[in-house]
């Protein structure tokens, strides 16, 4: 009974977590033990879904056998960790087979290029429009699927509930995206220290600005309990998903704090997705940084804010070329939006230390107990974000040391990118799955989407575009 008191979800979901990244790790040695995961790419011709990660030879496997041999080894990855909690293994294999398969079919739709082509990629695929929403579209598919299933289905989830852990998926693939943004900071060290400089104060003052904003706004006009306004606060203002669980895990909130947060969090990223890009090729095409930086302070996820700073890049550096015949270099708009990213998910750590810190001083100190006690604070501490915080600092480390180990560095992440993406769509479906929406309705999902639509369109999109024309202003991309 003890051993299972400690090993808890968060626990396992940092073994687990480190474990892939320890693998990955062997490329530095010229071995690549996850080069055989199965790749989605942007796709025309069914059979051209898939494919093998890796470049070397896999001796012939090819992108579907790729898939079911993925699918075998997250699936035995996953049934030890589940027997290490105690969970039903049989049930969870059977369980787990249908949500694996039905969440790739999902990504795979995600990625059809009439939904996922950027315009710069129309041609590739012998296409004059598409919807432009990247792969990144295959979460939303995912979302709304699993949605429909909790919903319409109920029985159907039920027998699936074994294997609907989105708070395990989530944390495993946060550990792991540790590692590809240790490896992007380091590219980001080489290129304009002022976008670097001025993007770390953007996210400083925009987030302590935002936090505080929504906070009060949860707390003072829709009478939220502290326990609601702190996830949602950090999942509006920080960024998404990954801020509201750790949150909720700083502060010990019920499960189903950051699983509703994270479920408006992904709906109106898709919003903002289909929208903010637009705008910004319209309105922002004279300050192409700005619009960068404006996508990474306002688009709630990483995937998301990534996706629509690609979508802004080629967006408008078609209408700059159209309307000027200036022609600016691939990259750098996004590369203002991933730094902005970068910087805000380490910001995520430290906010939740600072609120973990707080809870145990201030809101759940109990009588005669003197004030905060640092033991306390490390156990509230999510342990998923200490298995970030270390992948990060490694690859940062390893390849800022030594520029010639950066392609190295690259090969690691590329082989741990396709777990991480991987648990991101299980994330997504099984957030879906669990969100039914008449017992969410009872949990008060209204008005968390009141302070949602009141805090985005409010002040939070606003108040990230004043900041980013306020540092970015004047900065343009080289041309060619």
């Amino acid at each position: 009974m003890a051993e299972k008191r400690w090993l808890t979800e968060d626990k396992l979901a940092l073994i687990m977590g480190l474990i892939l990244f320890a693998l990955g790790l062997f490329s530095f040695a010229g071995v690549d033990l996850l080069g055989w995961g199965v790749n989605t790419n942007t796709w025309m011709d069914p059979a051209k879904i898939f494919s093998v990660t890796a470049k070397a030879d896999y001796g012939g496997l090819n992108g579907y056998a790729s898939l079911f041999l993925t699918y075998a080894f997250i699936t035995i990855f996953l049934s030890f960790g589940v027997k290490f909690l105690g969970g039903d293994v049989p049930k969870f294999i059977k369980s787990f087979t249908v949500v694996f398969f039905l969440s790739m079919i999902c990504w795979a739709v995600g990625h059809y290029a009439v939904i996922a082509a950027t315009p710069d990629k129309l041609e590739k695929f012998g296409l004059t429009w598409a919807m432009g929403l990247t792969g990144e579209a295959g979460f939303i598919v995912a979302l709304v699927v699993g949605i429909l299933i909790g919903n319409f289905f109920p029985g159907f989830a039920e027998e699936m509930k074994e294997a609907l852990r989105p708070e395990m998926y989530i944390k495993i693939a946060i550990v792991i995206l540790g590692a590809e943004l240790g490896v992007k900071a380091v590219d980001a060290m080489g290129l304009a220290s002022a976008v670097i400089f001025r993007g770390l104060c953007a996210i400083v003052e925009a987030y302590l600005i935002y936090w505080a904003l929504v906070y009060y706004v949860s707390r003072k006009y829709f009478k939220f309990s502290k326990e609601w306004s702190a996830p949602l606060a950090s999942g509006i203002s920080i960024c998404g998903v990954s801020a509201a669980i750790a949150t909720g895990g700083s502060i010990r909130a019920r499960p189903i704090v950051p699983i509703m947060v994270s479920s408006l969090v992904v709906v109106f990223t898709c919003i903002e997705m289909l929208v903010l890009p637009f705008v910004a090729q319209w309105w922002l095409s004279g300050e192409p940084m700005v619009a960068g930086a404006w996508m990474g302070l306002a688009v709630k996820s990483d995937g998301g804010a990534v996706a629509s700073g690609a979508i802004t890049d080629a967006l408008i550096r078609a209408k700059v070329l159209a309307d000027t015949g200036v022609q600016y270099q691939a990259g750098w708009i996004t590369m203002a939006t991933t730094t902005i990213k970068i910087f805000i998910d380490v910001f995520i750590g430290i906010w939740a230390f600072v609120l973990a810190a707080v809870w145990c001083s201030f809101i759940e100190c109990k009588p005669g107990q003197g004030g905060m006690k640092i033991g306390e604070v490390l156990d509230r501490f999510p342990r998923f974000v200490v298995g970030y915080v270390v992948t990060f600092l490694v690859m940062l480390i390893v390849c800022a040391t030594n520029k010639d180990l950066i392609p190295l560095g690259k090969a690691t992440i590329a082989g741990t990118h396709i777990f991480r993406g991987l648990f991101f769509v299980l994330t997504f479906f099984t957030i879906g799955m669990v969100s039914n929406f008449k017992k969410l309705w009872a949990e008060g999902i209204g008005k968390l989407a009141a302070v949602y639509v009141v805090c985005l369109g409010g002040f939070i999109i606003w108040i990230g575009l004043f900041i980013s024309w306020l540092f970015f202003h004047g900065v343009k991309p080289p041309v060619i």
